[in-house]
């Protein structure tokens, strides 16, 4: 895998020290920048030479919280990926974090491993890792903003069991694990969703199929 480019953001330095312990053993990450806030954030980001690929955002922070800056930043650098990783799992902020543009959703006490693996995940599948129980009561949050009604499938059934299992948090490894297929299938599998469906990303997928009564 060719250098993966990463910025670290969050107020307490000793957070930020035991991302980077976590982060250490995997050779071909590259941490750009660290950052104590989203204002921070956005200068230094402004100022890069070098964009990162992945940034590591918390939540709560003085001046600008990762929200914000999440939506600022994903408008002028779409291409930038922002994984949330924080303590706090109130389902409207992680709603929120969603909606703003974040591709992941990750609790500060994951392990090594599991960071490693979200990283593979949105570099080598276009994923969106989260936490099994931050992406249930993600999944959770939206369906009860909405009345599921019974609508005509237009999903295959292995697609159909794709989608289940990303409602239940499982990342596209764990998913084709489960299924007995590769991660790329999944990922075909994911393609012809999106473009069934018309939606450009696993949440709003999910979410389709929670409020039209597919999945539950």
């Amino acid at each position: 895998m060719e250098e993966i480019k990463l910025a670290l953001v969050d107020d307490k330095a000793y957070n930020i020290q035991i991302l980077e312990e976590k982060l250490a053993p995997k050779s071909e990450v590259k941490i750009l920048f660290t950052a104590c806030n989203g204002a921070d954030f956005l200068n230094k980001l402004s100022e890069a030479v070098t964009l990162p690929d992945i940034v590591f955002m918390d939540i709560d922070m003085p001046e600008m919280n990762g929200i914000e800056a999440v939506q600022i930043a994903k408008a002028n650098f779409p291409n930038i990926q922002f994984v949330m990783i924080t303590i706090f799992d109130d389902d409207e902020k992680v709603f929120k974090a969603i909606q703003s543009g974040a591709s992941g959703y990750l609790l500060k006490d994951e392990s090594a491993n599991n960071i490693h693996r979200a990283i593979d995940d949105i570099m080598l599948y276009g994923g969106a890792p989260m936490s099994p129980q931050i992406a249930r009561k993600a999944f959770q949050f939206i369906q009860s903003q909405a009345p599921q009604k019974q609508d005509e499938l237009p999903l295959s059934a292995r697609e159909m069991d794709i989608l289940r299992e990303l409602a239940n948090g499982k990342n596209y490894i764990a998913v084709a694990e489960k299924l007995f297929i590769s991660p790329h299938t999944v990922r075909k599998h994911m393609t012809n969703i999106y473009e069934k469906l018309y939606v450009h990303s696993k949440v709003e997928a999910v979410t389709m199929a929670m409020n039209k009564g597919w999945i539950k």
